[in-house]
C-alpha cells in the first residue's frame, strides 16, 4: 500500500499531519492525524450544546490521547482507545457505532441478550445523528491539542464552551511527561510519611518514640495512627484519634455476624464509641481500650484480654462465682469468632467511629448505620454543651 502524508493548517487552530493509506489489492483505507506541535501548557475540555444538524456537521480534531463524551446516553469514548482522527460530531457518531457493530455477529451466536442491549444501544446512537432532541458532546483532552470548530470564528459561539485546565500528575503520566516534584516541606507530603517524636515509656519512663501515621480511611475520613514502642521494658502500645471533627449526629453500627469471614472486616474505634453484643449480655463503656483501628477480630481479642487480665475478675481476689461467669463468658465470646451468630453494635456519639462495608459502594444486607441527635448528657460528656466556636472574640475583647 502507500502512505501519504500532508502537512497542513486548521484556521484558528494549529498545525496538524494528515496521514493516509489506501491499499490496491483489497482498497482498505485509513485516515489518520497527528500534531505537528508539542503537547500544549494545560490540557483542553470542549462542551459543545448539539441543537441542530449544522452541529453535525462541525469539523473536529481528535488525538489519540483524547476522550469523547455524550452525557445523555452515558456514552464515552475512552483515551488511548482510537488513533487520532480529523473528522465531524456526526464522523465521531459513525465510528462508534461500525465499533460496536464490529462483533455483534459473534454476540449473537454466543450471548444474544448481550446483542439485544448493544442493538438497542447503536439505535440510540443513530437517532442522536438526527438532532431530534439537544445532547451534549464533551471532548477531553489532557495534551491540548485536540479541537472543536467554531463556525463564527473569530466571534464567540454560544453553544461552545473552551475550558483549559491544568493537567493531573496520572495524566501527566499517561502522556509520558515527568510529573513535577513538590519539595519535601509541602503539607501534602506528610501523608505519605510516618511522623516520629520523642517521648516517655508510660511504663518505666525511659526514654522511647513515637510514630504518628496520617491513614485515608476509603469510604470514611482520615485518623491518625500512633504507636509507641520501648526499646528498654519492651511495652508496646498503639492508639488512633479522629482526623477531622466532632460530627453534628452520632452513629450507631450495627452488623450481624453471620459468618467467619465477618472477623475480618477492618473498624475504627475512637474512644468515645462504646461496644455492645447483646447475646452475650456485654457492653464496653466510651474510653474502655482506647481508639483502636484493626479488625473485628482483633477487637475481641482484646476484650478477652481486658477480661483476662484485670486482677480484680479473675485474680486472688475474685470470688468463684464470678470467675465461672467470667470464664464462660469468655467460652461464648471464642464461639462468635468462629461460628456462633450474634450482633455487634458500635455507639459513638462523637460520630468517628467505622465498620468496614464490604460491598462498599452498594449497600450492605448485614450492616446498618444509624444516624441520631445527641442527649444533653452526651454533649456534656464531650465538652459541646460549653464549647462556643461563633462569637466569642468581640465578647472577650470587651471584657477586658
Amino acid at each position: 500500500g502507500v502512505t501519504r502524508l500532508l502537512l497542513t493548517r486548521i484556521p484558528f487552530f494549529k498545525e496538524i499531519i494528515v496521514s493516509s493509506f489506501s491499499c490496491d489489492s483489497c482498497s482498505w483505507s485509513n485516515t489518520e492525524i497527528q500534531s505537528a506541535g508539542r503537547i500544549q501548557e494545560q490540557g483542553v475540555r470542549y462542551t459543545l450544546a448539539v441543537t441542530s444538524r449544522q452541529d453535525m456537521n462541525r469539523e473536529v480534531v481528535k488525538t489519540d490521547c483524547a476522550s469523547a463524551r455524550i452525557p445523555e446516553l452515558d456514552f464515552e469514548i475512552p483515551a488511548f482507545s482510537q488513533k487520532g482522527v480529523l473528522t465531524t460530531i456526526e464522523g465521531i457518531i459513525d465510528r462508534a457505532v461500525a465499533g460496536l457493530e464490529q462483533d455483534q455477529p459473534t454476540r449473537r451466536a454466543t450471548d444474544k441478550e448481550v446483542a439485544r442491549k448493544i442493538d438497542e444501544f447503536i439505535a440510540k446512537l443513530r437517532q442522536l445523528k438526527e438532532v431530534n432532541s439537544p445532547f451534549t458532546f464533551i471532548l477531553d483532552d489532557p495534551s491540548g491539542n485536540s479541537f472543536v470548530e467554531n463556525p463564527q470564528a473569530p466571534q464567540r459561539d454560544e453553544a461552545l464552551v473552551v475550558t483549559h485546565y491544568r493537567r493531573s500528575p496520572q495524566q501527566s503520566a499517561l502522556l509520558g511527561l515527568e510529573v513535577d516534584v513538590r519539595p519535601p516541606d509541602a503539607a501534602e507530603d506528610l501523608r505519605d510519611e510516618v511522623l516520629q517524636f520523642n517521648t516517655n515509656c508510660p511504663e518505666c519512663n525511659a526514654p522511647a518514640s513515637t510514630n504518628m501515621k496520617l491513614v485515608q480511611i476509603p469510604h470514611f475520613k482520615e485518623v491518625i495512627i500512633m504507636a509507641t514502642n520501648c526499646d528498654s521494658c519492651g511495652h508496646r502500645t498503639n492508639e488512633v484519634k479522629s482526623g477531622g471533627a466532632i460530627e453534628a449526629q452520632g452513629t450507631r453500627i450495627t452488623l450481624r455476624i453471620t459468618d467467619p469471614s465477618d472477623m475480618t472486616r477492618d473498624l475504627l474505634k475512637s474512644e468515645t464509641c462504646s461496644v455492645e453484643i447483646p447475646e452475650l449480655e456485654f457492653e464496653l463503656g466510651m474510653g474502655a481500650l482506647g481508639g483502636k483501628f484493626t479488625t473485628l477480630e482483633g477487637l475481641l481479642k482484646d476484650i478477652r484480654d481486658l477480661v483476662e487480665k484485670n486482677p480484680f475478675t479473675l485474680g486472688d481476689s475474685s470470688t468463684p462465682s464470678r470467675a465461672g461467669k467470667l470464664q464462660e463468658f469468655i467460652g461464648k465470646l471464642q464461639e462468635v469468632k468462629g461460628k456462633a451468630q450474634a450482633h455487634f453494635i458500635m455507639d459513638d456519639p462523637a460520630g468517628n467511629s467505622y465498620l468496614q462495608n464490604v460491598y462498599a459502594p452498594e449497600e450492605d444486607p448485614e450492616l446498618s448505620v444509624q444516624r441520631y441527635e445527641r442527649t444533653f448528657e452526651q454533649n456534656e460528656e464531650l465538652g459541646l454543651n460549653d464549647m462556643r466556636t461563633e462569637g466569642y472574640e468581640p465578647e472577650a475583647a470587651s471584657g477586658r
